[in-house]
């Protein structure tokens, strides 16, 4: 079994996206393997722009897409990706998403800005989408993944065992989240995405 990989050698603005797109058209299965909604995958189809930030850019060959499990997924910015492409007339049924995937919560958002301000005129200029705090989780083996959110039970649990921590370093996020708060609106999403 053949496989072809796509690599950057930069941090962005290689073609990446439109390189995948091309070598999409052969392929029986494009998989993501890492990143978050950061990603700026610009492509021409059917005559319609469309920029891609978390969906693969294989999304327009009408094959499977997985989006693997070194991804971390903001559920909201997918459903609303999701929407996007099917407003735009495009099929979206073929995405798999690895219940390996960590899940970016709205506190990772927040964390990620804070960082910002905390470094000053030191900041790197993230795009505070939560993608680096939620691989942060990750590597620190207390981040919550797919396979876990899309489990109501677990989710809140897992919820429950992780946002204490959080607010333990960040106090500010106690004034900004609650765990039933995050857990009503995100179950919602995670109702949604299960399937795939």
């Amino acid at each position: 079994m053949a496989g072809v990989v796509v690599v950057g050698s930069m941090w962005g603005d290689e073609g990446k996206g439109k390189i995948t797109d091309y070598l999409a058209q052969k392929a029986d299965v494009v998989c993501r393997y890492a990143g978050g909604n950061n990603a700026g995958h610009t492509i021409v189809y059917g005559g319609k722009k469309f920029a891609l930030k978390l969906i693969p850019s294989g999304i327009f060959s009408g094959h499977e897409v997985i989006m693997g499990n070194g991804m971390v997924v903001n559920p909201k910015a997918f459903l609303e990706e999701v929407k996007y492409l099917n407003d735009g007339g495009i099929d979206t049924s073929k995405i798999r998403i690895s219940d390996r995937c960590h899940v970016i919560l709205p506190y990772h958002l927040e964390i990620d800005e804070l960082q910002e301000k905390r470094k000053g005129d030191k900041s790197i200029g993230t795009t505070k989408r939560g993608i680096g705090p939620a691989y942060v989780d990750k590597y620190s083996r207390i981040g919550i993944r797919m396979g876990e959110f899309i489990d109501e039970e677990l989710f809140l649990e897992r919820l429950k065992e992780t946002f204490p921590m959080k607010v333990a370093e960040y106090p500010e996020l106690k004034d900004m989240f609650t765990v039933e708060g995050i857990f009503e609106e995100y179950k919602e999403y995670a109702k949604i995405i299960k399937p795939l």
